[in-house]
């Protein structure tokens, strides 16, 4: 292996060690237990105390003190009611409770597709527990494809659907990376999201899903160089936590973000 390829190979596994290190965080992506909607009335629901309710705009949770339920941001007991409020899409770690600690059960409030849910986050759940990495194919340096970035004038909001059914999703579409993979004669396009400083990521079928891999995966890229270049590296292809655990809400591909190739590199199906 040439000296080019030989860092190329341990970037990747420095990549893939932060990656798994990344999964396994405490509360992470495979704690999750449960999705659940809130109701307009105070009701139980299940996994967690407390009546659990929203409006439309405020989220309100009503406990005793006996509940063993705190707050995430201050550990202070929830005793009465307590509210939040959130715009679509975003997310707070809000209760806590269970555990010789008080904390292994975090309760994430959300708010998707202009609705109030919950996610329970268990540090016992055996998806978290029994975690050794995720399955990958080897390392492809073939697979690392020069890619250019053709950006759209305006990006372009683009509605999907997600992994679960009642929620629908929008892609904002940045622009197009092109590209050719090895041993085919015409060129790719996948629509690209823009990330932090400038980075892209893009959402992508291939035909190895549904077998070895999920039914989508990611990959992201550096920020193009000046001239639109950049690497399209499949090696650092990842599941959505969707792929971990039923109770995501992760953005499948726009349309046209298909391979008719084998993509034979990045994160396989995890484990089950």
């Amino acid at each position: 292996m040439s000296t080019t390829a030989d860092g190329q190979l341990e970037r990747w596994r420095r990549f893939r060690k932060g990656r798994n290190t990344a999964l396994a965080a405490e509360h992470g992506w495979l704690t999750l237990t449960s999705f659940q909607w809130l109701e307009s009335q105070p009701a139980a629901v299940d996994l967690v105390p407390g009546r659990w309710s929203a409006d439309g705009t405020t989220a309100a949770l009503t406990a005793a003190a006996s509940d063993g339920l705190t707050l995430v941001e201050t550990g202070e007991p929830v005793d009465g009611t307590v509210t939040a409020r959130l715009a679509d899409e975003e997310s707070l770690m809000w209760v806590q409770f269970g555990g010789a600690d008080g904390r292994q059960v975090v309760v994430e409030l959300a708010m998707r597709a202009d609705r109030y849910a919950i996610r329970t986050r268990d540090s016992s759940s055996p998806v978290f527990t029994g975690f050794d990495g995720v399955p990958t194919f080897d390392f492809r340096p073939d697979l690392a494809v020069e890619a250019r970035f053709e950006p759209y004038p305006e990006p372009v909001d683009v509605p999907i659907s997600t992994a679960n059914p009642l929620v629908d999703g929008v892609h904002r579409s940045v622009g197009e990376l092109v590209f050719r993979l090895p041993g085919k004669d015409h060129e790719y396009r996948l629509q690209a999201e823009e990330e932090k400083l400038g980075a892209l990521t893009v959402t992508f079928h291939d035909e190895t899903n549904g077998e070895s891999t999920d039914e989508w995966r990611k990959v992201s890229t550096a920020r193009p160089r000046p001239d639109g270049s950049v690497v399209l590296d499949f090696n650092r292809a990842i599941n959505y936590p969707s792929a971990f655990t039923p109770y995501g809400t992760c953005p499948m591909p726009v349309r046209n973000n298909s391979l008719d190739a084998r993509i034979e590199a990045g994160e396989k199906q995890p484990a089950s």
